[in-house]
This record gives C-alpha cells, sequence and structure tokens, in this order.
C-alpha cells in the first residue's frame, strides 16, 4: 500500500484497481492528468487492459472478466480523497457526452496507482442536467450475495441522497473540469 501523501504525475501511467475488501478483484492502466494530493484526475481510455484477479477471489468471477479492455469511450475520472464515489466524464470522438457519478470505496492511494470498489449505483448527469439513475437494482443484488452489507447500502444510498441533492442546488466540486477534453490532454500533460 502507498502513502496518503504519494502525488502522480502527470502524463505517467499509474494502476486503477478494483479490490473488495483488501482482496484485489480487476485492475486496469489509467493515465494520470492532474493530482493535488487530495484530488487527482486520470483518463482511461479505450484498450486499457483488464487484468483479473479471481481466480481465487471471495467474490469469484469478476462481472467484466468476458472483457478484455475497456471497449467504451474516453473516460476523465475525477477522485476526490474521502469521497465515497468518483465522477466521471464521457467523451466521443473527444467531445462531451454527459457526466456520470460512480458510487463506490473512497479512493486509496497505492505506490504504483489507487484502488476502490464499485458499488454498481450510478448517476448519470445527462447535458441539459436531468438526473438519470442507474442500476438500482444492483444494490439489493450485492446485498443477497453478500459483496455489500446493510450498512454500506445505507452509507450508498446516504452518499447518493446528498450528491443529488447538491447537483440540484448546482454544487459541483467538479465544476472546473467542465471545458476539459481530451483534446487538451498535450496541454494539460
Amino acid at each position: 500500500m502507498g502513502s496518503a501523501k504519494q502525488i502522480f504525475r502527470p502524463g505517467s501511467l499509474i494502476t486503477r484497481y478494483e479490490s473488495h475488501r483488501g482482496r484485489d478483484w480487476m485492475d486496469h492502466p489509467v493515465r494520470v492528468v492532474q493530482d493535488s494530493g487530495d484530488r487527482f484526475a486520470v483518463l482511461l481510455s479505450p484498450g486499457s487492459a483488464f487484468r483479473f484477479h479471481d481466480h481465487d477471489h471471495p467474490l469469484g468471477p469478476h462481472p467484466w472478466r468476458r472483457h478484455p479492455d475497456w471497449r467504451g469511450p474516453e473516460v476523465l475520472q475525477l477522485y476526490r480523497m474521502d469521497t465515497p464515489y468518483s465522477v466521471w466524464m464521457f467523451f466521443d470522438d473527444h467531445r462531451f457526452r454527459n457526466w456520470y457519478i460512480n458510487f463506490e470505496t473512497p479512493a486509496l492511494r497505492r505506490l504504483d496507482g489507487f484502488e476502490t470498489d464499485d458499488h454498481g449505483l450510478d448517476l448519470i448527469i445527462e447535458r441539459d442536467g436531468t438526473l438519470v439513475w442507474k442500476d438500482v437494482e444492483d444494490l439489493d443484488a450485492m446485498l443477497r450475495s453478500g459483496r455489500l452489507v446493510a450498512a454500506e447500502v445505507l452509507g450508498i444510498l446516504s452518499a447518493a441522497h446528498t450528491v443529488s441533492d447538491e447537483i440540484r442546488r448546482g454544487e459541483r466540486w467538479w465544476s472546473g473540469w467542465d471545458d476539459w477534453t481530451p483534446a487538451l490532454i498535450d496541454r494539460t500533460l
């Protein structure tokens, strides 16, 4: 495990680990765009290869096991330490598509990257500001399977309520990224 004071240099490749209760389940590379210590931004690019650690994982095969790599669009992922979600900015051909709140454990830094654990629940913020909940039913399935316990589900729902209220009030800690696009990557790095 790395130190919380570890700062990653813009342009460097680091590893994003999906780790459940201290056991790695999947990882893949991301490129650092910015890191201020308490907040950092990474870019997930198409073709980022997934590596799975599920041969002896208590949860069994990772749900994305059939995918060898990220097949989606470019995604800027924004993390704020001690926050139970990350904010993703999706792009199609360098053009903004939508914001996406990914509820997960707060990022924990490692020497070569960071770890988190996806909780399934997501909130899409469409270009016009419409909020669309995604994968709400996953919380129940994760509770039944033992991946989450009741206290965790209540914490996730509390975080979801808080962030959706903040968005409705126009309070977005990530608003400074509104004009960023992957086309700026060379100037950003």
